[in-house]
């Protein structure tokens, strides 16, 4: 038997939670440590498995299949293709980076009890979220999906309610109602969203049988498996919706600039970064891949909200008071991007949607764990309290504009490779649709040079005078994150190898074909 790979990859960040959680209360930096450690295995172990896809492949490679509820048809069943191995590269990726960034985040305060052990609680539900993640990622049974996809929400509650920012204003009794407020509505968001899939998940199995993807796919090449169309768009519906829950798609999007917002600047990355990632992966495997018809039925709604996402989101991080605020619903309006790529069914929008979604995790992790070094030195969120910063420390505002140059998707900058492809896919396709998401672009531009402008350039405020600039452990999060966007803004070959393959795959299932350009004949 072959080494399983792709479930130690899954496996090892979850041993070292338990290791992490296990480190006696006094221990602390020994947890923080434990933590680092496993989490850099996993990116090895995450770089093993990247080297070993093979782009010209299987559609799934590493595949692992074992029963697991046999009387139910579920079996553990994994494999990777070219858009789950980039983004099980993010992933792993960027929870060192958290973990190193928020390496003081949970350390007690004087007035908790000594019996309290934040640290270790912390560091360990870090990495029980990057498991889930991963598997997520690699899952090709749809039920072992759902299992990860809502327990996933667990440790996520637990970091948002139980380790919120501490940069508040007014008492520590009102900080705490605010973060208890945003964990309870991320998981009830989350979780009625997720009501709704295991019904069509249910559904699914009563009309095919079967929970596998290989086994559906094989069914309906065949000609086994025909589902009506009524019920392919009612279980599209209910796939699609805890999906846009997680994305998060407008309306149903609320959720997240709360939860940002009150979560420490680590845990924000790893929700927006990281988690929410699942969302948009998961319209691409399985309501494309299961619901081909009913997906090209409900393009032109899915392409009208994705609109609203990229303008209103933008419209509204204008207008923020808030640093994270901001960064939240600029996220907002990019997830509207990455959705319109993958509904604009070409493979041009498809592929920048994925590129987008690796892209956007860096830009996002950059500049928010440098807006995080900076609300920690002042205490504040607002962006009133700051004022030439640059001044002060010129290394913390050049990285913080370098993320925000990243965001509005400067040329040169990975995420404008991402942006341009879903564009240039949007406009052969829906050329309206094309020419309404630019304004994202203008409106990215706007908010964050107002940004950097108020916090930044100016008179120094009395309140930063004294801030120091970057230190060494906040120079190895800032630095390497920067070096990838510059690399990845003028080579982004490596990834768009491992995804336009799988891309050609995906674009098959739904049966479609770039629009070609009309040329008139030359007289």
């Amino acid at each position: 038997m072959s080494f399983p790979l792709l479930t130690a990859t899954a496996a090892l960040p979850a041993i070292g939670a338990i290791a992490t959680a296990a480190v006696p209360a006094a221990q602390r930096t020994v947890a923080k440590w434990v933590a680092l450690f496993f989490s850099l295995g996993t990116l090895v172990l995450a770089g093993v498995v990247f080297a070993r896809f093979e782009p010209g492949g299987d559609r799934y490679q590493l595949t692992e299949s074992k029963a697991w509820i046999a009387d139910f048809g579920v079996r553990y069943e994994l494999g990777v293709d070219g858009i789950g191995v980039a983004l099980l590269g993010l992933t792993a990726l960027l929870i060192p980076f958290v973990i190193v960034a928020g390496w003081h985040d949970a350390d007690p305060l004087e007035t908790k009890s000594s019996r309290w052990r934040p640290t270790q609680g912390f560091f360990a539900l870090i990495l029980m979220v990057e498991a889930m993640v991963i598997l997520s990622f690699l899952a090709t049974d749809v039920f072992l999906f759902y299992i990860l996809f809502e327990a996933m929400l667990i440790p996520m509650y637990f970091l948002i309610g139980g380790f919120g920012d501490r940069a508040h204003a007014g008492s520590d009794e009102n900080a705490a109602k605010q973060r208890s407020y945003a964990a309870v509505k991320f998981l009830l968001y989350n979780l009625a969203g997720g009501l709704i899939m295991l019904a069509a998940v249910i559904g699914l199995y009563v009309v095919a049988g079967s929970f596998s993807l290989s086994e559906i796919a094989a069914a309906r090449a065949d000609g086994t498996l025909e589902m009506a169309t009524s019920t392919e768009r009612w279980l599209f519906l209910g796939f699609f919706l805890a999906f846009a829950i997680k994305a998060p798609l407008w309306p149903l999007h609320t959720w997240l600039p709360n939860a940002m917002g009150e979560a420490t600047a680590p845990v924000a990355v790893l929700i927006t970064a990281i988690v929410d990632k699942v969302g948009t992966f998961a319209m691409l495997r399985f309501c494309l891949g299961l619901f081909p018809e009913a997906s090209k039925w409900a393009t032109p709604v899915v392409i009208a909200l994705a609109l609203v996402s990229i303008v209103y989101g933008a419209l509204l991080a204008v207008g923020q008071r808030d640093i994270k605020r901001l960064i939240a619903y600029a996220s907002i309006s990019h997830f509207g991007f990455i959705i319109l790529g993958i509904f604009a069914m070409t493979s041009q929008g498809q592929s920048g949607a994925t590129l987008y979604m690796v892209n956007h995790g860096i830009s996002t992790a950059a500049l928010l764990l440098v807006a995080g070094f900076l609300i920690t030195r002042r205490g504040s969120r607002l962006i009133a309290d700051y004022g030439g910063v640059q001044k002060v420390a010129p290394v913390l505002a050049g990285t913080f504009l370098i993320g925000g140059l990243a965001t509005l998707s400067l040329p040169g900058l990975a995420p404008f490779v991402s942006e341009f492809l879903v564009l240039v896919g949007t406009f052969s396709a829906y050329p309206v649709a094309g020419i309404i998401a630019t304004s994202g672009i203008v409106l990215a531009a706007v908010y964050v040079l107002v940004l950097y402008q108020r916090t930044m350039t100016g008179p120094v405020a009395e309140s930063v005078r004294t801030m120091p600039d970057l230190k060494a452990r906040e120079l190895v999060v800032a630095v390497p994150l920067i070096a990838l966007l510059l690399l990845l803004g003028v080579f982004p070959k490596p990834l768009t190898e491992v995804v336009n393959p799988a891309v050609q795959h995906t674009m098959s299932d739904v049966q479609k074909k770039d629009p070609q350009p009309e040329v008139e004949a030359a007289k």
